[in-house]
This record gives structure tokens, C-alpha cells and sequence, in this order.
């Protein structure tokens, strides 16, 4: 158990069967009445973030997560294999469980897979992935990267908007969470 006037950015906690992440917490103590916790909690399996208010020292139940990092090997149509990088174990999990992130995978990436009561309940991929452009119109000469931005086709199949000098075969930088261009990459 854990009280509520200990709320960290980042502590998770279990209501109704489910598993909530601290997001932000403020503890108030009004000239009148009682103090309270107003926090904003980020559901750990569905992502959406919720308000909700405690009196000061209520105690709530701790929910562990177990957060194990992965190694995707491969799709087989219908699972994502990943595979545990300390003991090998390999898992298949299902477009539901892998939500949006599919669109960002490439084989032998590694990831975190969170887990709630021995359920999956969520990917993290990293922050930033490198992925070359397979399909975009070609650049023009004279074209900037202030210049505005074209659709692109990565490797996975992911489109996303890039700067119009970027080109078939150029390695680019997207952050995961956004699925917004970075940076061309070095070759």
C-alpha cells in the first residue's frame, strides 16, 4: 500500500483492477477544510490520462509493473515474436497488445514490454528509430529544409511527413511517440 501523500511523478498504482501511472500531483491544503492530492494518472494499458482528487492520506494499492526488455525477431502475419535478451525466452504478441508502435518495427530492435498480473499491457519502443525512405517524390533543386514538407514511405511502411530535400534511399531520424521526421541521418 501506499499513501497518497507520497505520490511521486512515475509511481503506479492499482484502482479499480487496473494499473495507473502518476503523471503530475499537487498536494493542497486549503485555508479550510481538509487537505487533498489532486493527481493526473495515465491508464498503463490504454494511455489515456485521467484527473481524479484523494483525500490527504488515503492509502491505495501498489501495482507492480514488470518491464522486461525485448528483442523483436520477426512478424509471422498474425503475432509479433519478441524474444527476452537475459534468458532467451521468446513470446508472441498481438497487434492489440503492440498498438501503434507496429508501424515503427524493424527486426532485431530492442523494446520494452510492460506488464501488469503476468498481462502484457504495453510496448515501448525507443525514443528515436533510424529507417531509410523507400518512396517519396524527388527533390527539387533549390529546395530547403524551411522550405515546407512531402509524404514519405519508410522501410516499415510507416509515412511521414519529411523535408522536401530528403530522398529515396536517405536514412532519417522519427521519433516513435510522434512519428515526426528528426534529422537525416549520416551514412
Amino acid at each position: 500500500m501506499i499513501n497518497v501523500n507520497d505520490f511521486k511523478t512515475g509511481v503506479s498504482v492499482e484502482i479499480d483492477g487496473d494499473a495507473y501511472v502518476v503523471v503530475d500531483f499537487q498536494h493542497v491544503k486549503p485555508g479550510k477544510g481538509a487537505a487533498f492530492v489532486r493527481t493526473k494518472l495515465r491508464n498503463a494499458r490504454t494511455g489515456s490520462v485521467v484527473e481524479q482528487t484523494f483525500n490527504a492520506g488515503v492509502k491505495m494499492p501498489k501495482a507492480h509493473l514488470d518491464r522486461r526488455e525485448m528483442e523483436y525477431l520477426y512478424h509471422d502475419g498474425e503475432f509479433y515474436v519478441v524474444m527476452d535478451v537475459e534468458n532467451y525466452d521468446q513470446m508472441q504478441l498481438s497487434e492489440t497488445q503492440m498498438g501503434d508502435n507496429q508501424k515503427f518495427l524493424k527486426e532485431n530492435m530492442h523494446l520494452s514490454v510492460l506488464s501488469y498480473k503476468g498481462n502484457v499491457i504495453g510496448v515501448d519502443l525507443p525514443g528515436n528509430v533510424e529507417l531509410e525512405v523507400i518512396d517519396t517524390e524527388p527533390g527539387i533543386k533549390g529546395d530547403t529544409a524551411s522550405g515546407g514538407n512531402k509524404p514519405a514511405t519508410l522501410e516499415t511502411g510507416a509515412v511521414v511527413r519529411v523535408p522536401f530535400f530528403i530522398n529515396v534511399g536517405d536514412r532519417i531520424k522519427v521519433n516513435t511517440s510522434t512519428g515526426d521526421y528528426i534529422e537525416r541521418c549520416k551514412n
